[in-house]
Parts: C-alpha cells; sequence; structure tokens
C-alpha cells in the first residue's frame, strides 16, 4: 500500500501542471520552441543504464498559435531520425500535438515554467514496433536552456526514460566590414 501512495503521490506521474502555476519564468512555446535549438541527450532502459545517447538539431517555425518542430535526432549507434511535430497551442495554455510516429492526438499544457505533454508513440520496426504512452514534461530554466525528462511505459511498466536539454542556437549577427 505504502508504494501504491508514494507512486501516486510522490512520482514523475503524480506531478501535474498545476504544480507550476505562478511560478517563473513563463515558458512561452511560440518563443522558447522557435527557430534552431540544439539539443543533447540520453535514454536510459528499463534497468536505469543508458541505452542510447543523442544530439539533435531542432527547428521550430510558428504561424500565430500553430507551430512546427522539426527534429533531425544522431544516437550514438549511427542511426539518424526525423520527426515534425505540429503544434496547437489554445489560449487557455492547452496544447494539442500530432507527428507521424504519434498514435492519435497528443495533449497537455503550459503552466509557469512547465510543459507537460502526453501522447502515445509508435517505435520504429528496428526498434521492435512497439506502442509507448509517453510523458514528456519540458522545464524552462532561467538562462532560456530547456530541460526535458520523458517518460515511456508500455501496459503501465516504466520501460525507458529520456533525459535531455535544449538550447537556441544563438544567431549569428553580422559586423559590418570595415
Amino acid at each position: 500500500m505504502l508504494m501504491a501512495l508514494r507512486s501516486r503521490y510522490a512520482s514523475f506521474q503524480a506531478q501535474t501542471p498545476a504544480d507550476y502555476a505562478g511560478l517563473g519564468p513563463q515558458f512561452d512555446l511560440r518563443q522558447h520552441l522557435s527557430g534552431p535549438i540544439q539539443c543533447e541527450g540520453m535514454i536510459y532502459g528499463p534497468t536505469g543504464r543508458v541505452a542510447s545517447r543523442f544530439v539533435a538539431d531542432m527547428e521550430g517555425t510558428w504561424n500565430g498559435n500553430i507551430g512546427t518542430l522539426s527534429e533531425v535526432f544522431r544516437y550514438d549507434s549511427g542511426t539518424v531520425q526525423h520527426r515534425a511535430w505540429t503544434l496547437a497551442l489554445g489560449n487557455s495554455g492547452d496544447i494539442t500535438a500530432t507527428a507521424a510516429d504519434v498514435v492519435g492526438l497528443g495533449s497537455g499544457r503550459v503552466e509557469g515554467p512547465g510543459v507537460m505533454l502526453r501522447y502515445r508513440i509508435r517505435l520504429t520496426p528496428e526498434a521492435g514496433g512497439h506502442v509507448l504512452d509517453v510523458t514528456d514534461w519540458m522545464y524552462l530554466m532561467d538562462n532560456g536552456t530547456i530541460m526535458n525528462r520523458s517518460q515511456f511505459r508500455k501496459f503501465g511498466i516504466k520501460v525507458a526514460e529520456l533525459v535531455a536539454t535544449m538550447r537556441r542556437v544563438p544567431s549569428l549577427e553580422m559586423t559590418p566590414a570595415e
């Protein structure tokens, strides 16, 4: 019983967007997921050991409250994976999300410095083709860095976890020729 209470009230799965209401800095998807973004991360397997490392180049573009986040992941195995998210931001902070490997519609919410997104993802055939339930949290840091933590579950059992950092790539400012 103690384990059930702990997992319900004191775990990654127990947090809600309301836990971050009123805190800062305010995560604005249109600002913080815009332009070129560099990402580095690791995926931990079910035993807690690093199963994969990656770097990713991302590019976010927005037209009002509709955005596209294009991602190119380069894994330590040499595998390259492409994904393009379509994000729709509601005026109240609600989010819907789609991508080619997402089953159905993802949904989430922005509150303060936190963004939560839940969705079902279909792994590539090389990775078994399984459909996993994902809870994805992004936290905006004071310096603009985004910390990302995701858990992947199958039949309610955690099978993987992802931890990554995301940083906007500074634009190159042209200096006048002398």
